[in-house]
């Protein structure tokens, strides 16, 4: 009875696979969706049962259409959906073994850097790439060693999908981790995407920056000034996690690049903050009402300045000592754009509340009205201040001297 069964079974996939070889398009996209119905979620000994040990007959079928096919799209989201079923079922190593033999992961990320390619089909991809770096590390290597970390974080800031990114985003830290021979590449890959034209994949790539700093323990300079840059976005949510990542990078040796460029930025060069009028007096231009990218920085920066001093005495007095307080003053008096104003002003009575020398140069700076004026409300200041009082604090010659070394 049993082998009945067993040949009935055999003659049922045959004529399936005579079907296919001898079907059109539309014929082998039923069999694909079929197949993708009935077999969702099932092991590897399951799939083999239900081939009758053949399964690897169809397996090689479905890879040598994909290959054939995916440049064109023909059907490509069935076919990466019905080889997912495959590469994640649990106890078929055999079957991402024969995948991977016919250069499986290559093909799936030339899908993912197709521009042709649908967003729904690139996902359906980096899903089935997920499941080849689930199962070890030798497979993250296979992926890494394919120039994968490149094709990911390339599809990441270019994808105009949410949820493609997210994939992406979740993809190379899977690569980060338990991967030593390829984690510092994927780190490198991360701060590539830094000055990327994506405000999403922007943030995403701070995010995650946090979470593979810890695992490459040491810092590339190279993320200096990309990290510095991303203060310059209208994005709260990418200025956010930039910030986030700075506060982290104090306890590694970018911190003093990373504080002394924050001080910098507190005085933007004189040629970036030129605006070209022949653009705004052109009638056919549109006037532009957004801020210059240098005095978003700047406020940005101040901001920063502000929230690394009240996490730490020390960063503080490091701070101090880059002259900081001269900056901040001078920010202050920009009365362009006033959230710089009110961004340095509470970062900079934060300092003179803590430190009696600051405020005793601040105070000599702005004289007694203004100083006043100053402490009573940091945060409105910039609306009761005059020009000649923006002109005194934009031309301060503050200097603190270093401060006494602190007793360990």
């Amino acid at each position: 009875m049993g082998s009945a069964k067993q040949q009935s079974a055999i003659s049922h996939i045959q004529a399936l696979l005579q079907e296919w070889d001898k079907g059109n398009k539309v014929v082998r996209k039923k069999i694909l969706e079929d197949f993708i119905t009935q077999n969702q979620y099932k092991t590897g000994p399951e799939l083999e049962q239900e081939f009758a040990q053949a399964a690897s007959l169809f397996l090689t079928r479905l890879t040598a259409w994909l290959r054939l096919t995916y440049m064109i799209g023909t059907c490509l989201n069935e076919q990466l959906r019905a080889i997912a079923i495959f590469l994640s079922a649990s106890s078929g190593h055999k079957f991402m073994a024969e995948f991977l033999e016919v250069g499986g992961v290559l093909t799936l990320l030339e899908v993912i850097g197709l521009k042709q390619a649908k967003e729904q089909d690139k996902l359906e991809a980096l899903k089935n790439i997920q499941y080849i770096a689930n199962a070890g590390r030798k497979y993250k290597e296979l992926i890494c060693e394919s120039y994968g970390i490149r094709a990911v974080a390339e599809c990441l800031a270019k994808s105009k999908s949410e949820e493609t990114q997210d994939a992406c985003r979740n993809l190379l830290l899977m690569l980060a981790k338990g991967n030593p021979k390829f984690e510092v590449q994927v780190y490198k890959g991360l701060i590539a995407l830094l000055p990327c034209s994506s405000p999403k994949a922007q943030q995403m790539a701070a995010q995650s920056l946090r979470v593979v700093q810890p695992v490459v323990r040491t810092t590339n300079p190279s993320i200096v000034e990309p990290l510095l840059n991303l203060l310059r976005t209208l994005h709260l949510e990418v200025q956010f996690e930039a910030i986030e990542l700075i506060k982290e990078l104090m306890e590694y040796d970018v911190k003093d690049s990373l504080l002394s460029g924050l001080v910098a930025l507190l005085r933007p060069a004189k040629e970036d903050t030129i605006v070209k009028h022949e653009v705004l007096e052109d009638p056919e231009v549109q006037p532009m009402n957004a801020p210059l990218p240098v005095y978003v920085q700047q406020a940005a920066a101040a901001k920063t300045i502000g929230i690394l001093c009240r996490d730490s005495n020390e960063l503080a007095e490091k701070l101090i000592q880059l002259r900081v307080t001269h900056n901040l003053l001078y920010a202050m008096g920009n009365m362009d754009y006033a959230d710089s104003q009110r961004q340095a002003s509470i970062s900079l009575e934060y300092l003179c509340r803590t430190f009696p020398i600051v405020d005793d140069h601040v105070k000599d700076a702005m004289g007694d009205n203004l100083y006043e004026l100053f402490m009573s409300n940091p945060e409105t200041l910039y609306m009761n201040m005059n020009h000649v009082q923006a002109d005194i604090l934009v031309s301060n010659k503050v200097n603190i001297p270093k401060l006494m070394e602190r007793v360990d």
